[in-house]
């Protein structure tokens, strides 16, 4: 079996590599596609024997790029005759599904896979103006269609065209890692600047306005707890802006991009999510796994991974109720909540997803 997949940028096929490994193993050919000039496919990949193909993809859906790379597409499949396609992300999969919308007669099968849809209860009207109406038309060149939320697969399942809607909850985490990983709190601390015996709130993610730290920060202001933020990106400026403003530089820490979020997870008390959209957050799947109390916005994906057993929800748009969660957090019993969340984190293992995910291959096939 030949498999293609097929991403606008290189550095999201991470979250597939024990997948491609394991189907490497099995015998069938895997190759990827995607815009590598931003973030470069890891060598990992070429190790594993999959070719990789540079397309003009580009994550704005208004770039001229993506008309060239609906050709690029439509040849390379045309010539390798694939079994399979594979897209993720939104201008890749709207790319991939018009290039391939005759092709698909020559038995190619199109899979798509939904990593949170832009439109959702809550969303602005722009949103469902610009991005229903595409989704929905691509669909119709869609073999099967996979939604990682509960909301997006019933919405899939009442709107969408696709032959098939299958429901796999994210693209999974190695739980034995979170949930085994020890290190020394005192030493850790010691180097991150935090105190031994402070509370200490970590955040992982992007730094965009998306996920939302600001609330965070401004949130935490009067509170004894220091903050810590995994991540890099184009709102450190402001972030760092608002830390100085409000005096937390020795309160709140922006560590960038980090290879040991399973250790920082190790030495911290509280995970804090405030995102305004996602669709599975791995970040809190992984702190879930470490056993760590979760504090979130009540949004789609958060709600489909914790409950009142596992954590405190709040409003993202509200700094007000985002302290107030925090605060009742630290007044609750936080080692009952981790509890909890190490349990069912185990749901979301990378071995049970990709169980799943080779089933509908089969299925598909």
């Amino acid at each position: 079996m030949k498999i293609l997949y097929l991403t606008t940028i290189g550095s999201t096929m991470n979250f597939f590599r024990k997948l491609i490994e394991e189907l490497v193993l099995e015998g069938h050919t895997v190759d990827i596609a995607c815009n590598d000039s931003t973030t470069e496919v890891s060598e990992y990949f070429y190790k594993l024997g999959c070719r990789v193909y540079s397309m003009s993809m580009s994550r704005s859906p208004f770039s001229k790029g993506n008309l060239k790379a609906v050709r690029q597409i439509k040849k390379l499949v045309a010539e390798e005759k694939y079994d399979i396609i594979h897209c993720h992300t939104p201008v890749a999969s709207v790319c991939t599904r018009l290039a391939c919308r005759k092709l698909r007669k020559n038995g190619t099968k199109v899979f798509y896979t939904a990593h949170g849809f832009h439109f959702y209860k809550g969303a602005s009207l722009k949103n469902w103006l610009l991005y229903y109406p595409v989704e929905k038309f691509c669909s119709r060149f869609t073999d099967v269609l996979i939604t990682i939320n509960k909301e997006d697969f019933g919405l899939a399942q009442k709107k969408m065209h696709a032959a098939r809607v299958e429901y796999v909850p994210g693209v999974g985490i190695d739980v034995q890692r979170f949930s085994s990983t020890e290190a020394d709190r005192a030493q850790y601390r010691r180097e991150l600047g935090i105190p031994e015996d402070a509370v200490l709130l970590l955040s992982v993610g992007e730094l965009n306005e998306n996920k939302n730290h600001q609330t965070v920060i401004n949130a935490i202001a009067d509170l004894d707890v220091y903050y810590i933020i995994a991540g890099k990106g184009g709102s450190e400026e402001a972030l760092r802006d608002t830390v100085s403003k409000l005096h937390l530089e020795e309160r709140v820490k922006l560590l960038g991009y980090r290879k040991d979020i399973d250790a920082l997870c190790a030495v911290s008390d509280i995970f804090v999510f405030p995102s305004f959209r996602e669709g599975l957050p791995v970040s809190v799947m992984e702190a879930m796994a470490s056993g760590l109390p979760v504090v979130c916005s009540r949004i789609r994906g958060n709600t489909d991974l914790i409950d009142e057993n596992g954590g405190i929800f709040f409003d993202p748009h509200d700094t007000d109720d985002c302290r107030k969660a925090i605060t009742q957090m630290l007044a609750s019993d936080m080692q009952k909540y981790g509890a909890i969340n190490r349990e069912r984190a185990k749901a979301y293992s990378v071995d049970t997803i990709n169980t799943q995910m080779k089933q509908i291959i089969e299925n598909a096939l």
